[in-house]
This record gives structure tokens, sequence and C-alpha cells, in this order.
């Protein structure tokens, strides 16, 4: 059996509480050795390790939703002074190569990528089920090109690993073109994750939120689309459609902590949490979603915690059309609808207005820690926008017309016979508009304004609300000076 290292003690430590309640309840093992993970409990345990580094602050409970204030679409608001000074930084377009949330990013995908590396050398030579085996196998390429889809978009070329480091290997590893990162783990990965993952309906109901095969075909779309492979981005929403998801009745059913909100028929998939306080708020092992308590509006009490992050803009808020039901469920503003029996006033923030979507009541999270909901991350919606824009490159845009209205028409927006008249170049900005509606504050303009044009959209946009100081080369973070001191083989990112 191939030899596992030290770190898999810890893996496994910091990964008990993923799948389900009775999993939580078991103690970590000691002092693991070779021998000691052979048995399907392992291989969970294993796979469980390469989930966890999801849940942390340096992706997706803080970071990711963070790129929404670069884009534009917020402002960080907080505390003032230098409270996310990195992140203001990054969204004036000022960033230096000591930039803590460039460094947050750049680490944060490396242990999942690590742990995955370790499930797929050790799960494949186990003596368990072969249903279990693929699972396993699938689950860890799925999170694999996850993982490496957010580096390069991020940051371009990053290093590729695909093993365990060994005595003697080097440590220091180059930058790897991001074009044979994409040609040599994200597609195959997700190819072979499709391939192996069961479908969400095989699931049990301790095992809700793993990668499933819609996962797999919605986060290919999104790959291919970013590539330009429009034919194939259509091919996977098709596949997406074909098992089975659809659009929940109500915006809102996304989000919330309620039970009812979590892994619904929309979801393809999310990041778990299960709003425990055993570990410190800022703890890697922390379980609870950070949302509520970053985006509640500063020193209010509505929600626990409440720091006042990600203040819309009121040039986002103008984007609302006369009748999207989508605006009062999305943001907190003076005259709209109470939240938990409150009336919002626009001196609340700098902005006159907070993120209102993922904000939980006091009855559900009483406190800054104790937020279940999960953090979405791919949903049908998203899918059903990925179609349209794949249809209209196509140059088939009679036919993005009903994927597009079927996200409008949940959102109150009606006339369809406005979207027929559409020529193709009308056609993308209304889609693209409607993916800045639908997904805000998901964590997914950022990503969408660089893939357009070759980054040429971003720049015109953030030109066109006064961030001048957006440069090309800002369309990629710097790589962070930190690990250029560790590593001399790391090149830094044209510009900085």
């Amino acid at each position: 059996m191939k030899k596992i290292f030290l770190y898999t003690g810890l893996l496994i430590f910091t990964t008990l509480f993923w799948s389900c309640e009775d999993f939580l309840e078991k103690e970590p093992f000691e002092d693991p050795s070779a021998e000691a993970l052979t048995d399907a409990e392992s291989a969970v345990a294993l796979v469980n390790g390469a989930y966890q580094p999801m849940q942390r602050p340096k992706l997706y409970n803080f970071r990711i939703w963070t790129l929404d204030i670069v884009a534009g679409n917020s402002e960080v608001g907080a505390g003032g002074g230098t409270d996310g000074i990195e992140t203001i930084d990054l969204s004036n377009f000022v960033t230096t190569t000591d930039n803590a949330a460039a460094l947050d990013i750049w680490r944060g995908p490396n242990p999942g990528i690590l742990y995955c590396n370790t499930v797929l050398e050790n799960v494949p030579t186990m003596n368990i089920s072969e249903d279990l085996k693929n699972r396993c196998i699938g689950e860890a390429k799925f999170l694999r090109a996850h993982y490496y889809f957010i580096l390069v978009r991020l940051f371009g070329d990053v290093p590729m690993t695909t093993s365990t480091p060994k005595p003697g290997e080097n440590l220091m590893p180059a930058r790897t073109d991001k074009q044979r990162i994409y040609n040599e783990i994200i597609i195959p990965d997700l190819k072979d994750a499709l391939s192996l993952l069961p479908a969400r309906e095989q699931y049990g109901t301790a095992d809700k939120g793993r990668a499933s095969k819609g996962a797999a075909a919605g986060l290919l779309a999104k790959v291919y689309l970013t590539l330009g492979r429009y034919q194939d981005c259509l091919d996977m929403c098709n596949e997406v459609e074909r098992l089975g998801y659809t659009l929940n009745p109500d915006y809102m059913d996304c989000f919330g902590a309620e039970p009812r909100n979590k892994n619904t028929a929309e979801s393809l998939f999310e990041i778990q949490y299960l709003g425990l306080t055993r570990f410190g708020f800022w703890d890697d092992e922390n379980q609870a979603n950070w949302q509520s308590t970053y985006m509640g509006p500063r020193g209010t009490g509505w929600v626990g915690g409440g720091y006042g992050w990600n203040q819309p803009t009121q040039e986002f808020v103008n984007q609302y059309e006369p009748g999207d039901l989508r605006k009062d469920k999305t943001i907190l503003y003076e005259g709209g609808p109470a939240f938990d029996g409150k009336q919002y006033r626009s001196n609340m923030s700098n902005t006159g207005y907070n993120v209102r979507k993922f904000l939980v009541p006091l009855s559900f999270s009483p406190d800054y820690n104790t937020n279940s909901a999960s953090v979405i991350v791919l949903r049908y919606a998203d899918v059903l926008l990925m179609k349209a824009e794949a249809l209209n490159e196509l140059q088939r845009t009679s036919e993005a017309v009903a994927p597009l209205f079927e996200v409008r028409k949940r959102a109150g927006l009606t006339d369809r016979s406005a979207l027929e008249e559409l020529d193709q170049d009308q056609m993308r900005e209304k889609i693209i508009h409607e993916r800045r509606i639908e997904l805000a504050f998901e964590g997914h303009r950022w990503f969408d304004m660089i893939r357009l044009n070759n980054g040429e959209y971003a720049l015109n946009f953030l030109h066109s609300i006064g961030k001048i100081n957006a440069d090309r080369k800002h369309l990629l973070l710097p790589i962070p000076q930190k690990e250029i001191d560790a590593n001399p083989n790391l090149k830094q990112n044209t510009g900085y």
C-alpha cells in the first residue's frame, strides 16, 4: 500500500464533521497508519477532508463572495479605517504583492488539492465496494478540478501537482501554463467525475450535499463557457436538464438556514455548514456560514454579528427593472419590505443599502457563529443562463429566449415578446445583465466580467463606474510576494 504521510492525521481530524451528525459524534483517529486506512470509513473520511477547505474563509466563507466588491457591485462598508483594507485595495485596483486577500486565495485551494491527491493515490487500492470506491474517486476529481478552476481564473498559470509530495522531490514547483491545467486536470477530472458520481437522488439523507453528476456537469459547463467552447457548454447544460434539476418556485427558496432552503431542487452544489460553535470563529474548522454575520447592517443587532460588509452601490441598485421581484429579496433599502419585523433605514450603511438575501434571523442563528445556511456555489438558474449564452454565441439567438425567459419569469418579468425582438448583440447584453442580477453577491460577477471579450468587458465596465485605476494587469491577482520569497521558481504576473 502507498505510504500515507503525517498530514493525513490532520486531514482526518479536520473533516469528520462533513456528512452527517453520526459522523460528527465519532472521535478522530489517533496516530493513523497506512494499515489503518483500508476500510470504507477511512475512504469516506479522506474524501471528507477534500471538501473541508472549501468551507474556510480563504475560499467560499469569505474571499469568494468579496469578489463582488472587486467587481463593483458593492463596497466593503465594514467599520471604516483599515477594516477590510485588503479588499478595498483590490476594489480600487491599487493592489500590491503583499495583499492579504490575494495570499488567502492563493493558499486556500492548496490543502484541498493535496487532500484530493491523497484520495486518488490511496482509495483505488482499498478493499471496499466498487460503488463507494467510484464515488470517492469521483468526489475527489470534482473537487480537485474545482480548486484548480478557482486558481487559474484568478492567477493564470499556477503550479500543477497530481500527487502527494515524496521525500527528495522538488517542493518548489514552477507555474504551469493554465491551458495545460485545463487540458490535463480540470476537464478530464470533471469528465471522470460525471461518469463516476451518483445522481443527486441516489444519495441518502446523511450524504446530501456531496458532489453528484449534476454538480460535475454544471461545473464543466462553466469551464467550457469560460473557454468559449459553446457547443460543449450547451451539451453540459442539457445534461443538467436531463438529470431533472428545476427552479425553485420562489427565489428566496434558495437561501436561508431553514432545512427547506438547503440542497433544494435548484441546487447543484453548495458548501454545507452545521452552525456549531465548538471551534473558534476564525478557525479553519469553524462550522458556521459567515455571510449573514458579515453582511448584516452594522451595529443594528438584526442578525448574529452584523459587520456591515458588502454594501450594494447605487449603480447596482439602478439595474433592477420595474417589477423585478428579486430586488426586495436581494437588498435592504429604505421603504422596502421589513426584515424580521424591522424597517430598514438608509443611514444603516454608507451606500444606503445592505445585502438581504443571505441574512438569517436571530431565531435561526442567535450568535455570530451559529449560522447553518449553505453557501450556494452552483444552481440551476446559473445553468439556464449559461445555456442561453451558449445558444446565443452559437448564433441560435431565438432559441436562447426560452432559458432566459424561464429565469426572468420567476422574477416576475413576464414580457417574453421583448426578448424575441433582440438581435445577437442585444441578447448578449441582456444575458450578462441577467446574470448580474440573478446571481448577485454569490461570487460570479467578477468571473463573468473577466471572461467576456478577453477581459475588455471588465475594463470597460470598471472605467464606466469610475474605477479608472483598473488596468489589464488587474484581471489577474498578483502572486503573493511571500510565496515568491519561499519559492524562487515562481514568477510574478505581468505588471506587478
